[in-house]
C-alpha cells in the first residue's frame, strides 16, 4: 500500500492551517519547536489551541512574535543566510531554500526586478519563515509517499498589501497557482501566497479524494471565523490500494556538462533531492570532438520542473535542459517501526498486492542510532532487518 496525504484546500490554505491540521493529526510541538530552533531566528514562541470553525472543532497554531514593529522586511539573500547558519538536515534546509527562491522568482516577475531585489514583505516576516521551514519538516514527519489536493478556493473580493488593495487572488498568489485548478467562493482572500507556495510544491496530483483506507484526519483552522463555512485545512491520510499506486508519471530532466568541476557534483544531487527531487544521479558520456562529459538526470514529479530546472541553471554550467514524461510501474510503499537493541528503526516495504518484494531499513536512522550508539551502522542496519523479519515470523 502506499501512504497519501489529502490536502483538502475548500478554504483556501496557508502555512499555519497546514501546520495546525498536521499538529491536529499528532505531530509533536516539541519535537516542531526543536527543529525550528536550529534555525537562529529569535523573539517569537509557537501555541497551538482548539477553537471551533462554524461549529467544527480545529487545532489553531499560532506564531507569535514578540517586539514587532511592524512587517519585517528581508530580501532572499538574508533569508538563504539563515538557512545556510542553520543547522537543518540538509534536506530540510534544500527544500527551504528553494521554495523561498521560487516565491522570490514570482515576486521578481510581478514587480519587474530581479529575485536578488526582491523584499519579501509579509512574508519575510519571522511567523512566515517559521511556516515555511515548520510545513517542510513537519511534512517530512507525515512520511506521505505522495500528497494529493484539491482544487485550491483562493476566494473572492479584494486584499490589502503594502502596495494597496488588489483582487483576489492578488498576483504573486495567481502565478504560484498557475497550472494548478482553482476557484473563488466566500468573501475575502482564503489562499495566502505561503499556503499556494505550500500546496503546489508538493501536490503530485490535484482532485476529489483518492480511494484510501483512512488512518486520520487533522483540521487546522484559519484566523477568522466565517459563518457558514468552516475555516480550515482538512489532511486526510491514509493507506491507498496497491492497484491505485501503480501507473504514475514521472518527469525525467537531463543536462549534459563537459566544462565543470567534477567536485560540484556531489552538492549539485544534494540540491536536487532536497528540492524534491525523487532521485538523481550523473553518468559519464563522450561529448562532441571526444571530449569526456557527464549527463546529469534528475526524476521528479512533473509539477517540480521549473524549480529542478532553476536547481540545474543555478548550480551547473549546462545552457540547456532536457525534459520528457515516462510512465511507470511503482511497488505500494510502507514504513513500519522495529525495536532494536538501538532504539527504533523504520523499515519500508515495498510490496505488489500481497507479495513483498523489498525489505529495506531506512539508513538515515540507522545512521542517528549508530552516532548515538556509537556502532557501525551495519550492525543497526543487520539488527533492524533481524527485528522485522522476527516481526513477521510471529505475526
Amino acid at each position: 500500500m502506499s501512504r497519501v496525504a489529502y490536502l483538502d484546500c475548500a478554504s483556501g490554505a496557508s502555512g499555519d492551517m497546514i501546520l495546525g491540521a498536521l499538529a491536529d493529526l499528532g505531530l509533536p510541538l516539541e519535537a516542531l519547536r526543536a527543529e525550528l530552533a536550529k534555525v537562529p531566528l529569535e523573539g517569537y514562541r509557537i501555541e497551538t489551541r482548539r477553537v471551533s470553525r462554524s461549529g467544527l472543532q480545529a487545532t489553531k497554531l499560532d506564531v507569535v512574535v514578540e517586539h514587532r514593529h511592524g512587517h519585517e522586511h528581508r530580501t532572499l539573500a538574508h533569508i538563504l543566510a539563515l538557512l545556510g547558519r542553520s543547522s537543518l538536515d540538509v534536506a530540510i534546509r534544500d527544500r527551504a531554500a528553494a521554495l523561498f527562491r521560487r516565491l522570490a522568482e514570482v515576486e521578481a516577475a510581478v514587480h519587474g526586478t530581479t529575485p536578488e531585489e526582491v523584499h519579501f514583505h509579509e512574508v519575510g516576516a519571522v511567523d512566515s519563515i517559521v511556516d515555511i521551514v515548520g510545513a517542510v519538516w513537519a511534512l517530512a514527519w507525515l512520511r506521505a509517499d505522495r500528497v494529493v489536493a484539491s482544487p485550491m478556493n483562493v476566494g473572492t473580493g479584494t486584499v490589502t498589501m503594502d502596495h494597496g488593495a488588489f483582487p483576489v487572488p492578488p498576483p504573486a498568489t495567481a502565478r504560484l497557482v498557475q497550472g494548478a485548478p482553482v476557484y473563488g467562493v466566500g468573501e475575502g482572500e482564503l489562499l495566502t501566497p505561503t499556503g499556494a507556495l505550500l500546496v503546489t510544491a508538493y501536490a503530485s496530483a490535484y482532485g476529489p479524494l483518492p480511494a484510501l483506507r483512512v488512518e486520520g484526519i487533522g483540521y487546522g483552522a484559519g484566523s477568522r471565523d466565517i459563518r457558514g463555512r468552516p475555516n480550515v485545512l482538512r489532511v486526510i491520510v491514509g493507506d491507498e490500494e496497491a492497484g491505485a499506486a501503480e501507473g504514475p508519471r514521472v518527469l525525467v530532466l537531463e543536462a549534459e556538462v563537459d566544462d565543470m568541476s567534477p567536485q560540484l557534483l556531489a552538492p549539485l544531487l544534494d540540491r536536487l533531492l532536497g528540492a524534491g527531487a525523487l532521485d538523481a544521479y550523473f553518468t559519464p558520456i563522450q561529448m562532441k570532438k571526444g571530449r569526456p562529459g557527464i549527463l546529469i538526470t534528475a526524476l521528479a514529479e512533473p509539477p517540480l520542473r521549473e524549480t529542478l530546472e532553476e536547481v540545474l541553471f543555478r548550480e551547473t554550467t549546462t545552457l540547456g535542459v532536457r525534459r520528457q514524461e515516462w510512465e511507470r510501474t511503482v511497488l505500494a510503499r510502507e514504513v513500519v517501526t522495529v525495536e532494536t537493541a538501538y532504539g527504533p528503526i523504520g523499515v519500508k516495504i515495498g510490496r505488489r498486492g500481497e507479495k513483498v518484494y523489498n525489505v529495506q531499513p531506512e539508513f538515515d536512522d540507522c545512521r542517528r542510532a549508530a552516532e548515538a550508539g556509537g556502532v557501525p551502522a551495519k550492525e543497526v542496519w543487520a539488527a533492524a532487518l533481524a527485528a522485522y523479519r522476527s516481526r513477521e515470523v510471529h505475526t
